[in-house]
């Protein structure tokens, strides 16, 4: 089991060092380029999330990545201190809805269960926010 650790500031700008990482380790892994992009998406949402809603655009929250990888599974592990959330209170989107009144924004939870194997949450709020982004290896 390999494991990567990453750790930046909640800020836009700091998105394309994560893609970076993401990418990077996800080819070591095996994958193709049309996995790796999902997976840099989901975890382009997630961490997004965290700037938005967790740090509300505070620039100084720590997000953590780590990526733990053998030749099964990908997993993907976003941890931040900011407020936490329910995902399960977050409705799966009416898609025809969604694009009839144009809207933006708002679909990160769909997309990365969309994108990903699987997806796990876990918070304990007033401490940490985690989401685990996990992806199997076809050839697995």
């Amino acid at each position: 089991m390999k494991t990567k650790k990453l750790i930046v500031k909640s800020r836009t700008e700091n998105l394309s060092k994560i893609r970076d990482f993401v990418s990077s380790n996800a080819s070591e892994a095996g994958f193709s380029k049309d996995e790796i992009d999902e997976m840099i998406l989901a975890v382009d949402e997630a961490c997004t999330n965290v700037i938005k809603h967790a740090y509300k655009f505070s620039p100084d929250g720590d997000i953590i990545l780590e990526i733990k990888f053998d030749d099964n599974a990908f997993t993907i592990t976003i941890e931040d201190k900011g407020i936490s959330f329910n995902p399960d209170i977050i409705p799966e989107p009416d898609l025809q809805k969604y694009y009839r009144e144009h809207r933006v924004g708002g679909l990160g939870m769909y997309l990365m269960k969309t994108l990903m194997d699987e997806v796990k949450y876990k918070s304990e709020p007033g401490k940490y926010n985690q989401v685990s982004l996990t992806k199997k290896l076809k050839s697995a």
